[in-house]
């Protein structure tokens, strides 16, 4: 059993067990492995902008550094909205398994402070600069159920979550958006003050995009901007599409081909 379920339960067999047991369950009514080999790429690439992006950079423990603008996705709520329910769905379980089997495993291969240790889960900033109460309420049904299908269904890949530029209605705002979350997850998730300098310590300043108080000409509507060891892993681009990374380089996910998710 993956010890990223027994971890989400508190190391209690059983629960993890069942956790693992409808995990697989749903893999297998949902089609996962098939949905993600088969995905456009070009529908996968476009759907990449409503969700937390990477920034081709890590933390300073070598687990990628995601970025969400939340203000980014007001101008593109009708594009959203037009999207039928069940492929926006579809959309979500194709970029986590994009995350679990590309993006987890590249960050074990490359260098890291622990490197018997295999990267398992994602390091998020939330940025919430901009962005109007009114604006967050239309989009909490988005935004609720990529949380809960993590949550369900791929366990334990957030390593933790910063909240940064919380306006003043913040605190409303979590009493209606904590109950997406576990316990456990809840703990991960951290509000920063107007000050930044925090981050500092959880992420190298070249590796932290300018607008955070770091040295990254990065913004979220950029492409990943890799990292020395990740450009020449990757031959100096980042691929398109759904791909994984196995044994060292990236290769297409096979039709019916089991997704082996980075544990640890």
């Amino acid at each position: 059993m993956c010890s990223r379920f027994l971890r989400a339960r508190g190391f209690d067999p059983s629960q993890a067990q069942k956790q693992f047991a409808d995990a697989e369950s749903w893999r297998r009514k949902h089609d996962v492995d098939n949905l993600f080999a088969t995905f456009d790429a070009e529908e996968f690439e476009s759907a990449k902008r409503f969700y937390p992006r990477w920034t081709g950079r890590r933390d300073k423990n070598g687990v990628p550094l995601h970025v969400y603008h939340i203000a980014s996705l007001v101008p593109l709520q009708k594009e959203l909205n037009a999207v039928p329910p069940a492929r926006r769905y579809q959309r979500i379980v194709a970029l986590y398994e994009f995350i679990t089997r590309f993006s987890l495993p590249l960050c074990t291969h490359l260098p890291h402070p622990e490197s018997t240790t295999p990267i398992t889960n994602t390091t998020s900033i939330v940025d919430l600069s901009d962005v109007s109460f009114m604006s967050l309420w239309s989009l909490r049904s988005h935004l609720g159920e990529a949380s809960r299908l993590a949550s369900d269904n791929y366990p334990e890949t957030l390593c933790s979550v910063v909240v940064v530029n919380a306006p003043s209605f913040f605190p409303t705002v979590w009493g209606w958006i904590k109950g997406w979350f576990d316990p456990h997850t809840r703990s991960k998730i951290h509000v920063l003050s107007n000050d930044l300098s925090s981050l500092h310590e959880l992420v190298h300043m070249p590796d932290l995009p300018k607008v955070y108080g770091g040295e990254l000409e990065w913004t979220f509507e950029d492409e990943p901007s890799l990292d020395k060891d990740a450009s020449e892993v990757l031959g100096g681009v980042m691929p398109r599409g759904p791909v994984i990374f196995v044994d060292g380089r990236v290769a297409a996910p096979g039709a019916g081909q089991k997704g082996a998710e980075a544990d640890g």
